[in-house]
């Protein structure tokens, strides 16, 4: 075989470094390593240290991710991670904007520890290159630049051919044919794993699986962060979120699952009405809700049994028998939640129960009992632990020689310390930890009236208490650890060709993970809907909500909550909210936004009805900062987020936007604020748009969509102001409710006397008489008729049958016959008034006439004068 050398470099691209790999080769790289070849050793790059406050509630998980590009107007861009914790694989491969915005998406969803780029990206750099670079701060993650030989789709196709299970490899080689870019960084995360790691994976020992970019609603970094999906903005450790409110999960990897769901939720009509139903059932039986939360187990370990280090160390060996008899323990929990979910009617309950049949386990329970003792346990303490694993494994001659010598070489340390207590009259306990071994503790009481006799060594004292140790403690801990070492290395080859024999069973156990994972993600649902009053949502083509309440607030706020109702179509799909200050625009937007995501990843909501569309995009435009750091100012950080939506935006998308235009001039500022809204109009998305702008409710009111909503206020008392919380229709009626607020403030009693003077004036300037033209007029009928269309579809389509049909059909009449009255008897009063105008005019035609014709009769008499005076 031809040698290969790797070599790594520093590499710097617009001042930042950057780890740069490179392959030195004799022949081609275009092809995979045997699977029985040891790997070349690497340095890789290292990321920063992720802590919770800045990675969205991700867990500190070494997941390396391959990014690699087309070129062109629409990039096609190929993702790989394989995630290191779990032993799984997920290909993508997305035709994305020039924005990116998809790809960002899909790296925050996954936060990869490490970013693999192609070198030539980087100088100079690609535009999705400089946009990775900008959101790293974000996604925590650290980049690292593989040269162009690591990119190669034949590379790809072979190790997924060896390393997927066997029964997924037909499907996966289907599911990824033709995505070029996707299988080209499968190669390369692999390689990096194996060549820059030290790590390596059996064969057919790979979770892989492709995630097309269809699917799931895509929810921008910016939105994500504004609605505190993953995260509470003010403080990052906090639960006040929406995953710190649904997260009542048990295990690590349900509360995973949970993360990747919120942050793409899913489209699929059919699987979500699977979720609500499962959801239901476990919210109806208490029993088996009872159960399977008793019965909730994780594997995580699962991974440490696939991926194998090139240059196994003691620690390997050690940490190979804590996960057979953790798997041990896992295995042994599936059968009480096979039991608990007897009985199950609804499809993924049942399909849950299926894969943790008896005769899926059966296999893996009797491989670990054939080499593992039968009351083998897994320990949480270090001491115990140690002792399962020196005798986990079964009876063996020489083994048990090995054991002996442990277990007198533990006595004797134990006998040891007794007998320094007796001989120098102290109390001393026996204490053990991993780093020293066995230790001596003893009360600081104890020498408050003498000295520690000089036999004990490396004292410490913490707090109340001393540790230490002896010289000749310190030779038994050695014998015993040499001890233990020999059992490990004896017993690791009978240990080792277990886990050889567990892989061909890993891929049933993947699929109860993940169905355990689910369950677990269904049952924390089922736990808030049985706290809470929430329901099961309707998944149609009109977006309605009867008493809808922030979840978030809602659990936060020690006082009642003040619900409100939604109603969103195609004729009120850009909605209009004003109001005072304070008086809940922001809560009532975020509610919308968060409830249809809760609703779009199985979860019931909190209202005491719900109807949504499908959504595939979710935006939103509330946050107001300064971005001091990329010296950016309220106003641009706006336009630029107002953009992305506007290049984004499409009609099956939502978009809630909070105060734009606020950041600049008022005339500017209302003068976009127009621009913008005409523009979210036009695109068909459903759209809620709070402002403080009046003049732009009453110049959108006449579009056609458009609705106007506000916040309702009780300012009925002098100098008091009471907020309702509570949606109602048109635009707010208090014109100076900044003035109002500003008395129960209160500012000193002159400025605001000052105030209310310059108020009235500039209204008084400003306050023309404003005539109803035949544009507005007819914009109304056209606008009252779409939507009286509108109704009869949705009488069409919906339940009402008979009377109660006929009632509403006739109460729809009425009601459209009224509101025609009166627009007919504005457009009459329009057409009277411009008639008097036109009189009133015409009046003041002639009069002018007449005195200019009296004027030039007067100059023409002057002329003849002067003509007659020469």
């Amino acid at each position: 075989m031809a040698s290969k050398r790797q070599t790594s470099t520093s590499y710097t691209a617009a001042s930042t470094s950057y780890q740069l790999y490179t392959n030195t080769y004799d022949n081609t790289t275009t092809t995979s390593r045997s699977r029985t070849r040891k790997r070349g050793n690497g340095c890789p790059a290292t990321a920063r240290p992720r802590t919770s406050a800045s990675t969205f509630g991700v867990e500190n998980q070494q997941i390396i991710c391959a990014v690699n590009e087309s070129r062109g107007i629409s990039p096609t861009v190929g993702l790989a991670f394989v995630n290191l914790d779990t032993g799984e694989a997920v290909l993508s491969q997305i035709c994305d904007s020039q924005t990116y915005v998809r790809t960002i998406h899909k790296l925050m969803v996954y936060s990869p520890s490490q970013i693999l780029i192609v070198s030539t990206a980087a100088n100079p750099k690609s535009k999705l290159f400089a946009i990775i670079e900008e959101q790293l701060e974000t996604l925590q993650s650290g980049i690292v630049l593989l040269d162009r030989s690591y990119w190669a789709e034949t590379t790809g196709l072979e190790y997924t051919q060896q390393l997927a299970f066997a029964e997924d490899v037909e499907a996966i080689k289907i599911s990824i044919g033709g995505n070029y870019f996707a299988v080209c960084c499968i190669a390369a995360a692999i390689k990096f794993v194996e060549r820059g790691l030290s790590k390596t994976f059996p064969l057919h020992a790979l979770r892989i699986k492709y995630e097309p970019s269809e699917g799931s609603m895509m929810i921008d970094v910016s939105t994500i962060c504004s609605l505190e999906l993953i995260q509470n903005l003010q403080s990052p450790k906090s639960r006040d979120c929406l995953f710190g409110l649904l997260n009542e999960t048990l295990t690590p990897m349900g509360s995973r699952l949970l993360r990747s769901n919120i942050l793409q939720p899913l489209t699929d009509p059919e699987t979500l009405d699977t979720r609500y139903d499962a959801l239901e059932e476990l919210a109806i039986k208490e029993d088996m809700f009872f159960a399977t939360r008793q019965g909730s187990t994780s594997a995580d370990e699962l991974h440490k049994l696939i991926i194998i280090p090139t240059q196994p160390t003691l620690a390997y060996v050690e940490q190979a028998i804590n996960n057979v008899i953790m798997l041990k323990q896992f295995v042994t929990s599936i059968k009480p939640l096979f039991e608990a979910l007897s009985g199950a009617r609804c499809a993924m309950l049942d399909e849950i129960r299926q894969l943790c049949a008896p005769e899926n386990v059966e296999p893996v329970h009797e491989l670990i009992d054939g080499v593992i003792n039968e009351d083998t346990t897994y320990a949480s303490q270090p001491l115990d632990l140690r002792n399962q694993r020196t005798y986990a494994s079964g009876v063996n001659g020489l083994l048990d020689v090995a054991r002996q010598t442990y277990k007198e070489a533990v006595t004797d340390a134990y006998q040891h310390i007794a007998e320094l207590g007796e001989a120098n009259n102290l109390p001393l306990e026996t204490k053990f930890d991993n780093p020293r071994q066995f230790y001596i503790r003893l009360p600081a009481s104890e020498l408050a009236e003498r000295p520690l006799p000089p036999v004990f060594i490396n004292v410490y004292r913490k707090k109340n208490w001393v540790e230490c140790q002896t010289l000749d403690l310190a030779k038994r801990n050695q014998m015993i650890v040499d001890s233990h070492t020999e059992v490990l290395l004896m017993s690791d080859k009978a240990v080792q060709e277990l886990i050889g024999d567990i892989r061909g069973q890993i891929s049933i156990l993947f699929k109860i993970c993940e169905g355990i994972a689910m369950l677990d993600m269904i049952c924390a649902f089922a736990q808030l809907v049985t706290s809470q009053e929430y329901v099961r949502p309707q998944l149609t083509d009109t977006l309605a909500i009867k008493a809808g309440r922030h979840p978030v607030r809602e659990k936060i706020h020690t006082t009642r909550f003040v619900p409100n109702d939604v109603y969103a179509t195609q004729q009120t799909r850009f909605q209009i909210i004003t109001g005072c200050n304070m008086s809940g625009k922001s809560t009532y937007l975020r509610s919308i936004a968060l409830m249809t995501v809760m609703a779009q990843i199985g979860s019931f909501v909190p209202a005491q009805y719900a109807a949504f569309p499908v959504i595939h995009q979710l935006f939103a435009r509330v946050s107001t900062d300064d971005r001091i750091e990329a010296n950016v100012s309220t106003f641009a950080a706006e336009m630029r987020e107002t953009a992305f939506i506007l290049r984004n935006i499409d009609r099956r998308s939502i978009a809630i936007v909070d105060e734009l235009g606020r950041g600049t001039s008022t005339r500017d500022g209302l003068a976009i604020a127009i621009a913008i809204a005409e523009a979210l109009v036009e695109s068909r998305a459903l759209v809620w748009f709070a402002t403080h702008f009046r003049d732009l409710a009453n110049i959108m009111a006449e579009r056609n969509g458009v609705a106007n909503l506000h916040l309702a206020v009780d300012m009925s008392t002098d100098n008091v102001m009471t907020m309702l919380y509570k949606i109602a229709e048109g635009t707010v009626a208090e014109q100076h409710y900044g003035l109002a607020l500003a008395k129960i403030v209160p500012l000193p009693p002159r400025v605001l006397e000052h105030a209310t003077l310059v108020a009235n004036a500039l209204e008084r300037q400003m306050k023309k008489r404003k005539k109803t033209s035949a544009s507005v007029i007819n914009a109304r009928r056209r606008k009252l008729v779409l939507n009286l269309k509108e109704h009869l579809v949705q009488a069409r389509n919906g339940a009402m049958e008979g009377e109660v049909l006929s009632k509403w059909l006739e109460e729809l009449r009425r009601e459209f016959v009224v509101r025609m009255t009166a627009i007919d008897a504005e457009a009459r009063v329009a057409e009277t008034e411009d008639e008097d105008e036109s009189e009133e005019a015409h009046t003041t035609v002639d009069a002018t006439t007449e005195t200019e014709g009296e004027e030039l009769q007067d100059g023409q008499s002057t002329v003849v004068s002067t003509d007659a005076g020469r």
